[in-house]
């Protein structure tokens, strides 16, 4: 798709190669020529505000959960069970509201799949939690505070011989695998071998193929009503690659909270240095994940980073440094990272305001933060998103949303570099309520 000669490309060149792979996207069949207009119009307004422009109009790019379940009148389980009824539910709703942005349907995630494997990181709408609920995450301890160095020394094989057979019940028996670099001469091949051969591993393999057969097809699914949507409606994805910072890596992920908590006082150093470690890690994530949807987007929530979590000490030394360094690398490969800015960062604003960032080359989106003090650390520097409270489309009325959004506009868009989003993940609201927070982004959104 790119050109034999990209490791030699700058990095705003491979920028506007991935934006011009955006705009044309070769498995996407638009319905006429209208429809694909709208489509790189939306794609070129999202383009103009990430790069601090004004254009035609302020983007409104919602951040949806299960709310078009919900809306179409089926369980959050129905969706991540029943294919059809998924794509029923998800192609109403953006025929209803039209959005800016797609609300990938993929997002409901598989729950066959989970099932199969027998997840036990998250439970989920019917396993765990109420059917019209969404999925949680349960936090424990899956990295033990004295495998640190196991981690440093080889994450992909720690991954597969340690943390997946703790999250995966099926996958218990890989525990007994050795390490792939232990096949480095033919007299030590047969030993490695060996383990492969035990029943138990084996039943895991055969497993591990039911829930890859039980990912196609869901994939395949959600992929072709997605697909669908952009072609008829031209409302592309804003979401193509995802990633994370190594510090809710490490304390979502491995420690949990408790555990990384108490190691920033415990063993400071061993978690500095897998924090270093994790970089590359997370930069490849998102670069392997852009590339698989030919969308320069890359979304990346902020969990642990909040003023209410760490310290400004704390944030400095051990959150910022990893997630900067994630940033860089993404965008030095010509990628946008989307970043969700989760809960308040009203004591950090002055972090991601870094002159180390190249300036229009980032989406920082809010939730609880003071937009007007967004306005005076950003503007001019990064676009930033958001923060219609996500309650208010619930318990608020459709004026009260239409005079939110007004006020917002006016108080920090006036110079472009904005897009109207929500402050979190929309699993629930009144659809008139939501439909005013469309109606009045389009209608007080246009530059003039």
């Amino acid at each position: 798709m790119f050109p034999e000669s990209w490791q030699k490309l700058s990095a705003h060149e491979k920028y506007e190669e991935r934006f011009k792979a955006w705009i044309s996207p070769p498995n996407v069949r638009f319905a006429n020529p209208e429809v694909e207009k709208s489509f790189k119009q939306r794609v070129q307004r999202i383009k103009d505000v990430v790069e601090l422009k004004k254009p035609d109009r302020i983007p409104v790019c919602p951040n949806i959960g299960f709310f078009p379940a919900k809306y179409a009148g089926i369980t959050a389980q129905e969706a991540m069970y029943d294919y059809q009824k998924l794509g029923a539910a998800w192609k109403k709703y953006h025929q209803d509201f039209l959005p800016d942005s797609l609300a990938s349907c993929m997002l409901a995630t598989p729950g066959k799949v989970f099932e199969i494997l027998d997840y036990r990181l998250y439970r989920w709408p019917g396993r765990g939690t109420p059917p019209d609920t969404p999925y949680q995450c349960v936090e424990a301890e899956y990295m033990r505070e004295d495998e640190y160095d196991a981690l440093i020394r080889d994450p992909s094989a720690y991954w597969m011989r340690v943390y997946l057979p703790r999250v995966f019940g099926a996958l218990e028996a890989w525990g007994l695998l050795p390490p792939f670099t232990d096949v480095v001469e033919m007299p030590f091949t047969g030993a490695f071998m060996v383990p492969i051969g035990m029943p138990q591993v084996q039943r895991s393999f055969e497993v591990l193929l039911e829930a890859g057969r039980a990912a196609v097809e869901w994939v395949q699914a959600a992929g072709a009503v997605d697909a669908e949507i952009m072609g008829t409606l031209g409302v592309p994805s804003v979401l193509g690659g995802f990633s994370k910072a190594p510090f809710d890596t490490l304390g979502d992920t491995l420690r949990g909270t408790r555990g990384i908590m108490l190691d920033i006082y415990r063993r400071p150093g061993k978690l500095l240095e897998a924090l270093e470690r994790l970089v590359p890690v997370m930069v490849e994530l998102g670069v392997r994940t852009a590339a698989m949807s030919g969308n320069p987007m890359v979304f990346i929530p902020l969990h642990k980073g909040a003023d209410g979590f760490l310290s400004r000490e704390n944030f400095s030394r051990f959150y910022w440094p990893t997630l900067k360094a994630v940033l860089l690398g993404l965008i030095d490969e010509g990628l946008v990272p989307w970043v969700f800015v989760e809960g308040s960062y009203n004591q950090r604003l002055d972090f991601l305001a870094d002159r180390d960032l190249p300036p229009g080359r980032i989406v920082w989106m809010f939730d609880q933060t003071d937009m007007v003090r967004v306005k005076e650390m950003l503007g001019g520097v990064a676009c930033f998103a958001g923060n219609v409270p996500v309650t208010m489309l619930k318990a608020g009325t459709p004026e009260e949303v239409r005079r939110y959004v007004r006020d917002l506009i006016e108080k920090v868009a006036q110079d472009g570099g904005f897009i109207l989003a929500t402050g979190g993940v929309v699993d629930d609201a009144e659809p008139e309520s939501f439909r005013a927070m469309i109606e009045a982004g389009k209608e007080y959104g246009v530059y003039r």
